[in-house]
């Protein structure tokens, strides 16, 4: 492992050598508390080619609230660098002074005051303005590309399978996307709505069990700015694992290093002046694929919900980490040709609500589309006192309200809730509205079961998903957070070894240990098995809001973490 300041004078050769990355007008916007769709838009352009990327919006097509998360271990190589790192040592990193918009956009520090100063981000139809605008201005030199995890997490989404975002984004007019959570549509679905698309799904490590071939095109070359620029395309490599197999059951996935060299060295012998990795494999994936794959100039990393104000360099390699749920878009101009990227200036742009005009086309648009579900969109079902938040390593308020619900209407002793990065936030004060809720919970497995398991097996269970988490080899780390818990707690060492990381569980309504071989009832949802019974996840959490409509989240502190 490197240490801070061997990174930080990498970085910054590398910087000098390569390009120039900043957070640009928004930064000097601190002092007059003002923001300004100029300033936050403003760019030195350089190059013959831009590269817009967007990733992880979850099918949020309305602006949001969304907080980032207040812990993000990082483990082996990955320990103390970003993107992990979170609070003060995020903004003492990047030289972020607190309480300033770059503060709130980027860190969990002071999150619901500073929500209230400066307001929700993102908006499909804010995102299409700053389009238009680098299109306005760069012409044929804009290439947008989408990193997935787009169609998936509203209750549009869920009821249209996918069809408005779809609707929505095809107007925005990406030249490529990639994918992951699209997947658990299921295969008919996929290939329907993949079909329909103007522009190519890529999929390099996805093949056809059946015919053992590539099931999606792999790469595609485009020309921009006399440069020739060739997109590889990297679904989430777990996908079986994290989700259901029996969704997509002839699909088969994975990493495929060697398949994404051999797509490196095909596009640099087809004449690439420019060689772009739009992934979906998560950050710490991609900068270990950085340092053994040669001849990628740019990596577009998803999957991680990471946002980060300036890229990581491995070697000549630029990872761009553009954030979540619409927050931001992140444009880099390059100058390519000859075979090679020769600089590059990068930019993540915050799609701040109030700053940003809205695109009245596009607004019109998502209003279309979300018209037949207006009413019940809106429906109130409680009013939150607290904080409800969904992303950090080990617990969230979001899930710590599902695990409520799940014990009390489910009459369970402990509660299961799986560690998903997607869901948005709600402010102190805040209505609790059917689509906050779906925010959290819009899936197509989301049964919850009732079961009971030993000590032994829930303990085997934490194991597993704590070895996917904190595996100090990135190519192991399946995705997702810890799986939260209700009703019990219990002690983590992230840097332990397989099967030795969990420890002290205790039963929080006895305050006696976890028996190992009692027999406990367990309520949880989203379960990867075929045949899961139950109700729908977001029928327990509205009969929960229906008996308290007023939530109050105490402060969990079940989870001790230790090592």
């Amino acid at each position: 492992m490197i240490s801070r300041r061997e990174f930080l004078q990498a970085a910054g050769a590398a910087a000098a050598l390569v390009g120039a990355s900043g957070f640009g007008g928004w930064a000097r916007l601190a002092a007059q508390q003002a923001l300004r769709e100029d300033d936050l838009l403003a760019f030195e352009p350089m190059g013959n080619v831009t590269l817009v990327h967007l990733t992880d919006i979850h099918a949020q097509l309305k602006p949001v609230y969304f907080r980032e998360p207040d812990i993000n271990l990082g483990v082996g190589p990955a320990a103390g660098l970003p993107p992990h790192l979170t609070g003060e040592a995020f903004l003492k990193r990047f030289g972020i002074q607190p309480k300033t918009p770059e503060a709130y956009a980027l860190t969990s520090v002071d999150f619901a005051a500073l929500a209230k100063e400066y307001g929700r981000m993102g908006g499909i139809d804010r995102i299409a303005t700053v389009l238009k605008r680098i299109r306005a201005e760069r012409g044929d030199r804009t290439l947008f590309l989408d990193g997935g995890d787009t169609w998936q997490g509203s209750f549009t989404s869920l009821q249209t399978r996918g069809e408005d975002m779809v609707t929505v984004m095809n107007a925005l007019a990406p030249d490529a996307m990639t994918g992951h959570w699209e997947f658990t549509y299921g295969t008919e679905r996929v290939k329907e709505l993949v079909d329909a698309l103007p522009f190519p799904f890529l999929g390099s490590n996805i093949y056809d069990d059946e015919w053992q071939e590539p099931a999606f095109e792999a790469w595609k070359m485009f020309e921009r700015g006399g440069a020739k620029v060739a997109v590889i395309g990297q679904a989430f490599p777990y996908t079986p694992i994290a989700n259901p197999r029996w969704m997509f059951p002839d699909w088969s996935f994975g990493i495929r290093e060697e398949d994404v060299a051999k797509h490196v060295a095909e596009a640099r012998a087809d004449g690439a002046d420019l060689v772009v990795l739009l992934s979906h494999n998560g950050f710490d994936v991609d900068r270990k694929l950085a340092g053994r794959v040669p001849g990628i100039d740019v990596i577009l990393t998803g999957h991680t919900h990471d946002a980060l104000p300036a890229p990581v360099l491995v070697g000549k390699t630029v990872l761009v980490a553009s954030g979540s749920h619409g927050k931001f878009l992140s444009r880099i101009d390059i100058e390519a040709g000859g075979g090679e990227m020769k600089g590059f200036r990068h930019r993540l742009i915050p799609i701040f609500t109030d700053a940003i005009a809205s695109d009245p086309e596009t607004a019109a648009l998502v209003d279309k589309v979300r018209a037949p579900y207006e009413a019940e969109l809106a429906r109130e079902l409680a009013t939150t006192e607290s904080l409800l938040y969904r992303r950090g390593n080990f617990n969230g308020t979001w899930d710590d309200l599902i695990c409520q619900a799940l014990l009390e209407q489910r009459d369970a002793e402990i509660a299961l809730s799986p560690g998903f990065r997607w869901g948005t936030s709600l402010l102190p004060g805040q209505a609790i509205t059917v689509e906050d809720m779906h925010t959290t919970c819009a899936m197509t497995y989301p049964e919850v079961y009732r079961s009971a398991m030993t000590g032994d097996t829930i303990r085997a269970i934490l194991e597993d998903v704590a070895d996917n988490l904190f595996n100090p080899d990135p190519y192991y780390q399946q995705g997702g957070d810890m799986v939260r818990v209700g009703g019990m707690g219990y002690r983590i060492d992230p840097a332990g070894q397989m099967g030795g990381r969990i420890g002290e569980m205790v039963l929080l309504s006895t305050g006696e240990p976890i028996d190992p071989k009692r027999e406990y009832v367990v309520a949880g949802w989203a379960s990867v098995n075929e045949g899961t019974e139950g109700p729908a996840i977001w029928d327990v959490v509205e009969d929960h809001l229906a008996e308290h409509k007023s939530v109050t989240i105490e402060p969990n502190n079940s989870v001790v973490v230790s090592g």
